[in-house]
């Protein structure tokens, strides 16, 4: 499957990147950011805006990004449904699961709601995602 990065279109890989950071620096700091900030329990702070805040989760961005551009393209899919067939697929067995896993621990006092909101960012993203990666083949 490696083989498949000399096959990709890297301007679809690097808009549908772009479209997923910028997604997530609105979901989190414009339209969930009340519900996010009492996920974490600290409704009435100011979350930190250190570089590892913003250039971590691009890194993991990128990574989820190619990876989808690697499985859509060795899996030969070509069509709008089965882009959004690929992304469910992907969204909810590996990025929702995974949030919600993550979430499940002692020091996010509210998981169930950190899991909604961090898991429908995931879902939207990787279906936008799949979406500009099947039309820009």
């Amino acid at each position: 499957m490696i083989s498949q990065l000399s096959n990709l279109n890297w301007l679809g890989v690097a808009i549908a990147f772009v479209v997923y950071c910028v997604l997530g620096g609105l979901w989190f700091t414009v339209i969930f950011v009340k519900p996010y900030k009492a996920s974490l329990g600290k409704v009435n702070e100011t979350l930190p805006n250190a570089p590892i805040f913003i250039v971590g989760p691009m890194i993991c961005t990128l990574v989820v990004t190619l990876t989808s551009a690697i499985l859509i393209k060795a899996l030969n899919i070509t069509t709008l449904s089965g882009g959004f067939e690929f992304a469910l697929l992907a969204g909810f067995g590996y990025l929702a699961a995974n949030t919600v896993n993550i979430a499940v621990n002692p020091n996010i006092p509210h998981p169930i709601l950190y899991g909604f909101i961090s898991s429908a960012y995931h879902l939207v993203c990787i279906t936008l995602a799949s979406v500009i990666l099947v039309l820009m083949p």
